[in-house]
């Protein structure tokens, strides 16, 4: 399945959250929720707003950005180009 964000949106793949910690097994209930992803598909952006992001950024995002979605059992989030922060370099 294609999918393709539209206007300002960016569809997110999430980075895996940490497993252990210095020898400690983090249970699910317990981890934090990752707070940085790759950048899989944009939109063409808006007439006041340019995408500036393209596909295979890195970027850093908000505790609560975004919207997830799961597509054929991966889960992204779905968010504006302004909730994303900063592109990693």
């Amino acid at each position: 399945m294609n999918i393709k964000p539209l206007a300002d949106r960016v569809l997110v793949l999430p980075a895996p959250a940490e497993e252990k910690v210095g020898g400690i097994i983090i249970p699910d209930t317990a981890k934090e929720k990752p707070l940085h992803g790759i950048i899989k598909a944009v939109g063409k952006g808006t007439k006041d707003e340019e995408m500036v992001l393209k596909e295979g950024d890195e970027v850093l995002y908000g505790k609560y950005s975004g919207t997830e979605i799961e597509l054929e059992g991966t889960k992204y989030l779905m968010m504006r180009q302004s909730d994303v922060l900063a592109v990693l370099e």
